[in-house]
């Protein structure tokens, strides 16, 4: 029997050689019997993106056919061939690797691809090989690869050396580059940097952006820059799968006190069309006693409104309504942080009450208390207001006695940029959106001189909130006609929203409260209201609005609940 079986399996085999045989494919057998041995393991390296792959013409050179993603980690054969001074190494089974980016490489079969050695790494650590970059976008170098804290600045057109990374994204750029500048050193993201002293110091001009930017300028000096000192290039908008963006808030602001208690706002939110909640984490004190409040302004701390538990029990009660929650956090004008920090804060006239938008404390500070809202209560999106210098900044400059403490050398307008995009990274980091609150001037096409500039502002951030209150824009008594108010300010801001190719989604803050606010003589109900949504809607501002009310009235709240539907 068991000689029978052995037979069987003998004659098997000797069928199995004799059709392999026949069909012509007994050498490609030995073959990849006999090369399988030398096939090794490595990763596509270089200085881009996007790695070279070539083939191999009918007179022996080798030509460029495909492209693969950095990183991308292939097998190739260890003998190489030679042509000049470069060798070329056989890739096995490249049809099947997944970071080839150009031509339909599954379908040509019979292609030899190869890779130059120049372009391989034995470990994945190896794969980057820059050994300096450009500062294209000004940028933040940060100490660490993850968190807020900030090692130092680079303006644009500045040379980084590499010392490393972080990690590739999944089409082999890289995300944060480990950095030397100067004696500092850290990381920086990857996207406001390019391989070219040319390309750092270009500015951005597609479909001539930058030459109708850089005419925008006042008749005077305002002593904040100009239009032109700003980035322009396009962002990529973020979209989270468990975050979806609120595109068109019809939004109802809630302060310290209406967070504490919820139940009659949550019941005319369910009970009317309000879609979306800002709700206020810090303006003047602080909604809740943070974690970093108390390592970095133990005042702001001690004099915060209520305990976490108390305040995250209001905001879990707005989120239950489905309503997309919205942190509020006034930034640059905290007069209890500047007790604890005056060494941060503008010196004048023997005052320093106003932290300075040019210090990276101030920063930080406001950054980590957004981030531990996001992480603790579950905010969809986190609204800076007050991101600028104070309201007497022109008089400030041109007395020429003001110490703004300006470490990196930056314009005002420059200085709020820059926040906006490191306040707007370190969020689109935790998988939440970013938005910034603007004065109603901004929209009048000129750097403002507290450093406010509508498209440099609106080109970073997700969402803008300008503050066009029909008490404040306008002739005299223009908040008898709110309708004609609101459209002639929105028609000037849809200008600006057009002037960039990447515009935030513009939800603007509304009159809600009697006017003028000093002497209230007329009375804005539902009809007030209505009339100046649909002069937003008229002027092509469709990304919301939030009436102001800044003491959350819920009786006046009430009286144009219809507003929100």
């Amino acid at each position: 029997m068991k000689n029978s079986t052995k037979t069987f399996i003998k004659n098997l085999i000797i069928v199995l050689l004799m059709t392999l045989i026949t069909a012509g494919s007994f050498s490609a057998f030995l073959t990849l019997t006999i090369d399988e041995p030398n096939a090794v393991v490595g990763y596509a390296a270089g200085r881009e993106k996007s790695i070279p792959v070539f083939s191999k013409k009918e007179d022996g050179s080798f030509e460029l056919t495909e492209s693969i993603v950095r990183g991308t980690r292939i097998k190739y054969y260890a003998d190489a061939e030679k042509e000049g001074d470069k060798q070329y190494y056989r890739l096995k089974d490249a049809k099947n690797i997944s970071g080839f980016e150009n031509g339909d490489s599954e379908e040509q079969d019979d292609v030899v691809y190869f890779v130059s050695d120049e372009n391989l790494a034995k470990q994945k650590n190896a794969v980057v090989k820059e050994s300096e970059v450009y500062v294209r976008t000004p940028a933040t170098i940060y100490k660490e690869a993850l968190g807020p804290a900030i090692a130092s600045f680079a303006e644009k057109g500045s040379r980084l050396k590499v010392s490393g990374y972080d990690k590739l994204l999944s089409d082999g750029s890289v995300n944060k580059y480990k950095v030397i500048n100067g004696e500092d050193e850290g990381f920086v993201y990857g996207k406001y940097l390019v391989s070219t002293q040319k390309a750092a110091d270009a500015v951005y001009n597609e479909n001539g952006v930058y030459d109708n930017i850089k005419n925008d300028k006042y008749g005077m000096k305002l002593y904040a820059g100009q239009a032109s000192d700003l980035d322009y290039y396009p962002r990529k908008r973020p979209a989270f799968k468990e975050n979806e963006f609120c595109s068109n808030a019809r939004a109802m602001y809630i302060n310290a006190a209406a967070a504490l208690n919820p139940k009659p706002y949550v019941k005319l939110i369910k009970d009317s069309g309000c879609n979306a909640v800002v709700i206020d984490i810090k303006d003047g004190n602080l909604a809740y006693k943070s974690e970093v409040a108390e390592e970095l302004s133990p005042r702001s701390y001690k004099h915060a409104y209520a305990d976490e538990d108390e305040y995250k029990k209001g905001i879990d009660a707005y989120r239950k309504t489905g309503a997309y929650l919205i942190g509020r956090i006034v930034v640059f004008n905290d007069s209890v942080y500047a007790k604890d920090n005056p060494e941060e804060c503008i010196k004048y006239k023997g005052e320093s009450g106003w932290p300075s938008v040019y210090s990276r404390k101030v920063w930080e500070y406001n950054v980590r208390l957004a981030l531990e809202a996001v992480d603790k209560f579950g905010f969809n999106e986190i609204q800076f207001d007050y991101v600028r210098f104070p309201e007497n900044a022109y008089e400030m400059s041109k007395s020429g006695k003001a110490d703004f403490k300006n470490t990196y050398d930056e314009k005002k307008g420059q200085a709020v940029q820059n926040f906006c995009m490191y306040a707007a990274d370190m969020l689109h980091e935790k998988g939440a959106y970013m938005s910034v609150d603007v004065f109603g001037e901004s929209a009048y096409g000129y750097m403002t001189a507290y450093g406010q500039y509508w498209p440099g502002i609106s080109n970073v951030a997700d969402a803008i909130s300008a503050m066009p209150y029909t008490d404040h824009m306008g002739a005299d008594r223009s908040w008898e006609d709110p309708y004609s108010t609101m459209l002639s300010w929105s028609k000037r801001a849809k200008k600006q929203q057009d002037k960039i190719d990447s515009p935030a989604a513009a939800r603007t803050w509304i009159t809600g409260y009697d006017t003028p606010h000093w002497n209230p003589t007329v009375i804005y109900g539902k009809g007030k209201l209505k009339a100046q949504t649909r002069a937003l809607e008229k002027a092509g501002l469709d990304g919301g609005f939030i009436p102001w009310n800044a003491a959350s009235d819920i009786e006046k709240y009430r009286q144009y609940k219809e507003v929100w539907n």
